[in-house]
């Protein structure tokens, strides 16, 4: 698996790619701006080739944007589904300018109107983003949710259904976050465990539409339907939840990212928790490259 961790842009869109390789990411996810405001300025296109740049020269392998945090495709709400499909084709059209291959989004929330019919509108969301963004290679992923309240996606099944039901499969995927599949109900932390949640994964959404991983521990237990991020191997995944993922041959070059609490120590908490996931491999990796501790402003990573 290539390692990496959620890299904040606020020096900028090609300074992000130099600190994630600095604390020893192999592949970094960003925002392409803020994740809590609707509109933004375009990316410049000097900017952009900036950033693909420094991806090329560092080395970074299947970088991924994640999308904001205020699009709902499965909104009832006519006004906020329209405006969430607009960000939405902005923000495929951000990555694609930036040469990156995955957008993750948070399929939406059914706001009481009922499972079914929202997974309908966020096919129909997705169809209709396709539509308006012809040739664009970037793949939108639909990352798991932990089941909290009207949120979809917190099952196989319901992932796999967008999947199966979009008029162009290409164009999706799925991104599986660690922490919301413990807290939806998983438990993957044993050799047979983990068996049979890959089998159920493949028989469902299907390993090869797998294109991602959030690699978080837990802060609440087993089935608590709660999104709280902790430091790897500190929370109630502990080391065992990551052992099988990072040794999985099917995994290999397969992006996993970081998006765990930094708090005071800023990014040499990401440094730690890489230094911690490569020490679960079987075969020896890379050490993170030294230097100087590295300490910045928290990039948010929370639910919408």
């Amino acid at each position: 698996m290539w390692l990496g961790a959620h890299i904040g842009i606020a020096e900028g869109l090609p300074e992000a790619v130099v600190t994630g390789r600095s604390i020893g990411c192999e592949t970094i996810q960003i925002f392409s701006k803020s994740p809590q405001m609707w509109g933004s300025a375009p990316i410049e296109p000097a900017n952009a080739q900036a950033f693909r740049d420094a991806v090329a020269r560092e080395g970074l392998h299947s970088c991924a944007v994640h999308q904001s945090y205020l699009p709902n495709l499965a909104s009832p709400k006519k006004a906020l589904l329209t405006r969430s499909r607009k960000t939405f084709v902005d923000e495929l059209r951000r990555a694609e300018q930036l040469g990156v291959p995955y957008l993750i989004f948070h399929p939406g929330a059914h706001i009481g109107e009922g499972v079914d019919a929202g997974l309908h509108r966020i096919v129909e969301s997705i169809d209709w983003a396709v539509g308006e963004t012809p040739g664009i290679a970037c793949r939108a992923l639909l990352e798991n949710a932990a089941g909290q309240g009207s949120t979809l996606g917190a099952t196989f099944e319901e992932l796999a259904y967008v999947l199966d039901h979009v008029s162009d499969r290409s164009r999706v995927g799925v991104a599986i976050d660690t922490c919301h599949l413990f807290a939806s109900g998983v438990d993957f932390r044993t050799d047979d465990q983990y068996a049979e949640t890959m089998t159920r994964l493949d028989r469902t959404v299907g390993l090869q539409d797998v294109r991602a991983f959030h690699l978080n521990d837990s802060k609440g237990p087993l089935g608590c339907k709660l999104d709280r991020h902790e430091n790897i191997g500190k929370g109630a995944l502990g080391v065992e939840g990551f052992r099988r993922i990072l040794n999985d041959a099917r995994w290999k070059e397969t992006p996993g990212y970081l998006e765990t609490p930094m708090g005071d120590e800023g990014y040499e908490a990401y440094r730690q928790d890489l230094l911690t996931l490569r020490s679960l491999l079987r075969e020896a990796a890379p050490a993170a490259p030294a230097g100087k501790k590295i300490v910045q402003r928290r990039p948010r990573i929370a639910p919408p």
